[in-house]
């Protein structure tokens, strides 16, 4: 008998999860990355999107409406 373990919220993405998260190119956030438009960490080589700052930054985007 196998115990399943309840999913745990996603804390830190890779560039690649956070476009698909965001239905972005990859190559976009990498741009919005290096304009500083999204915050992320790094350690080492590799880096990291805060779920925090994903949410600020879809928070930030202007609203339109027809």
């Amino acid at each position: 008998m196998s115990t399943a373990l309840a999913p745990v919220d996603q804390l830190l993405y890779t560039p690649k999860e956070a476009a698909v998260v965001l239905r972005y190119g990859r190559s976009t956030i990498y741009e919005l990355m290096a304009a500083g438009v999204i915050a992320y960490v790094k350690q080492g080589r590799s880096r990291r999107i805060r779920r925090s700052d994903l949410e600020a930054y879809v928070n930030s985007l202007e609203t339109h409406s027809h």
